[in-house]
């Protein structure tokens, strides 16, 4: 006969939940050619932050997607040459909400090359 042992409980689970908004599109003065100076053109957003997990059913406790969106639109209103940029400050400024422990954003500029897509991703941690 087999004996089974259960394993020891861990001592302290650790939690974290990723929040995530994709396909965020924004269109926004950004740019860093002549033509690109005087029109708008899109930006296609994902943005997958890290936080320190929630407590309670209440979106206090989370998240809001809505102020993720908020952020990257505006940013879209500031004009900015390079989508590292913008891909920078909108991690900085997720990073910047309450609980978020780490923030990745990836800006895709559908018009940039067509018909390829240029793209950049930014990560940025809390130090602990």
């Amino acid at each position: 006969m087999v004996e089974l042992r259960l394993a020891p409980a861990p001592a302290r689970v650790l939690r974290s939940t990723r929040v995530a908004v994709r396909n965020l599109t924004v269109v926004a003065d950004i740019g860093i050619h002549a033509h690109e100076m005087s029109r708008r053109q899109p930006l296609v957003i994902a943005v997958e932050l890290h936080t320190e997990g929630v407590d309670a059913d209440a979106i206090e406790s989370t998240v809001d997607y809505r102020a993720i969106a908020a952020a990257a639109e505006a940013l879209g209103d500031m004009r900015i040459a390079l989508i590292e940029t913008f891909a920078e400050r909108l991690a900085a400024r997720c990073l910047a909400m309450p609980g978020v422990l780490a923030a990745a954003v990836t800006v895709d500029k559908p018009n940039a090359l067509p018909p390829a897509l240029a793209s950049v991703t930014v990560e940025l941690r809390r130090e602990t």
